[in-house]
């Protein structure tokens, strides 16, 4: 199997995804016109810079092989390559979803979480 693919996403948004078969992705992939995800090496960073001092939020690992042709990976932050996924996730490709806790400094803490 291939390395997982992750999206960090508010608890509430996911649960409302459930509920309707299939995430569409959050208001920033929505004005984009694709999911943004990260891989492993880069999803500390993609928290640290884009969801500092939230709360509530999953990790959310993907299987990329079954997202198919929709799943590209294009030039992003410093020109490494982000995996942008231009269709709606399907949870068939869910490997697991997992709560992201928060650290005292509005980090959050990935120990044990990208094994």
């Amino acid at each position: 199997m291939p390395q997982p693919i992750f999206k960090i996403v508010a608890r509430l948004e996911w649960q409302a995804a459930r509920s309707a078969g299939a995430y569409e992705g959050a208001t920033v992939d929505l004005t984009d016109g694709f999911i943004h995800f990260s891989t492993a090496g880069q999803v500390e960073e993609t928290a640290s810079r884009h969801f500092a001092g939230q709360r509530d939020l999953l990790l959310v690992a993907v299987d990329p092989d079954r997202l198919g042709e929709a799943l590209k990976f294009e030039p992003s932050r410093g020109g490494a390559l982000f995996p942008h996924l231009y269709a709606a996730l399907p949870f068939s490709a869910v490997l697991w979803e997992k709560e992201l806790p928060e650290t005292a400094d509005g980090g959050h803490d990935f120990t044990g979480l990208l094994v």
